[in-house]
């Protein structure tokens, strides 16, 4: 899940961060009339910069030097260690050159955004929170329906889930690194691997994983030596990170009961981040990975702990068959770990290819990523863990 959905409010316009409590308030800017300013009577207080990878922005452009001035080489009308350049006022050779039109404005500064603030001094979570609750309750009513009404079907919503969650990841890493991934094999690999981990088990998954890995080497061989290995060392990560951690809800899928793990598998990744949300949101004050992801803290994850394993209490006892409530304890607090290692996981991706979201197929969401980065990591936990509990139905 996105940084957004954790703790502390992160701002939603402008790079810089909001100013801290007692810093200088800026200098007023110069005003028609004023009379010459020289660039150095100009201040803008600089603040910390606070950030996290999901919610980059483009940092603001510099003036340029040889219009508005360099670091004081004496040539562009800021004075040299030597004394003022030949466009600088107090020069005689700049006035000349100025004649008659007086002295040039100066150049204004530009001022950072100020963060957006809701009502009562908060800051907004930084997201359209209408359309990505829309967005929210279609992408559930689809696969409740594929799920409880034809359970191949909802192998198809896991095999277009991979195969886009694929192509976002892929093109984030040309676009960003220059990572050449080759998306077809990786595809049709994918697939597979849901489709015979559904049909033949962890056997067949692995399988296909295997053969994936070949199609990879032997694809990116029909281009350019450089690179080669850069490239599928990339490509294997992607298809160990999507398609084969999804295939483990094709595994659950196949039990006798398989809609109910399922269900209770997307109860719980969303409720830990529900939990996260809330708590956070309103008592976060402790960063749990300031470096990773600032917006989260260890409120959050108390409160993500808290949901999950209530929410597992209840779903292993009513929905699981031979479910105990204990053992939803268990699984509970395991589901919320691993979600938060996920979006963990993906914001430290983010922060390393400079985006904030990994696509923009889903507005108020981002990518399909970016709604998978909780539920890949822990999808093999759950199904490990019911396996352990229940048997594999």
């Amino acid at each position: 899940m996105n940084d957004s959905s954790w703790g502390a409010p992160q701002p939603d316009a402008g790079y810089w961060g909001p100013p801290e409590q007692g810093s200088a308030a800026p200098a007023a800017m110069p005003r028609p009339g004023d009379g010459p300013v020289s660039a150095h009577d100009v201040s803008v207080p600089v603040h910390d910069v606070g950030g996290d990878a999901s919610q980059t922005r483009r940092m603001p452009i510099a003036p340029d030097p040889g219009s508005h001035g360099d670091a004081g080489d004496g040539r562009a009308g800021r004075p040299g260690p030597d004394g003022p350049g030949p466009t600088d006022p107090a020069s005689p050779s700049g006035s000349a050159q100025r004649g008659q039109d007086g002295p040039e404005p100066p150049h204004t500064p530009r001022q950072p955004e100020a963060p957006a603030v809701a009502e009562g001094g908060r800051k907004r979570a930084g997201r359209d929170l209408p359309a990505a609750i829309g967005v929210g309750l279609g992408l559930g009513v689809v696969i409740l329906a594929a799920l409880f009404l034809y359970k191949p079907a909802f192998l198809g919503v896991i095999v277009l889930a991979v195969v886009v969650g694929l192509w976002e990841l892929t093109s984030r890493l040309r676009e960003r690194k220059e990572i050449q991934v080759p998306l077809v094999p990786l595809a049709l690999g994918g697939a597979a691997m849901t489709v015979a981990g559904y049909l033949r088990g962890a056997e067949g998954a692995w399988i296909a994983m295997a053969l994936t890995a070949l199609a990879v080497l032997a694809w990116r061989m029909t281009q350019s030596a450089a690179d080669y290995l850069r490239d599928v060392t990339a490509a294997l990560f992607a298809a160990i990170y999507v398609p084969f951690l999804a295939t483990f809800v094709a595994l659950m899928l196949a039990a006798d009961d398989g809609p109910w793990r399922v269900l209770t598998f997307l109860i719980l990744t969303v409720v830990s981040d529900t939990g996260a949300y809330a708590v956070g949101w309103r008592f976060g004050r402790h960063k749990l990975a300031p470096r990773i992801s600032p917006g989260k803290t260890r409120e959050g994850l108390v409160g993500a702990v808290a949901f999950a394993m209530a929410a597992g209490a209840l779903c292993t006892q009513f929905l699981i068959d031979d479910g105990r409530w204990w053992q939803g304890l268990l699984l509970g607090l395991a589901v919320a770990v691993s979600a938060t290692l996920g979006d963990l996981g993906e914001s430290m991706m983010k922060r390393d290819l400079g985006i904030k979201d990994m696509g923009t197929l889903l507005p108020g969401h981002g990518g399909i990523m970016d709604r998978l980065d909780s539920l890949l990591p822990t999808a093999p936990v759950v199904w490990l863990l019911l396996v352990v509990f229940v048997g594999a139905g």
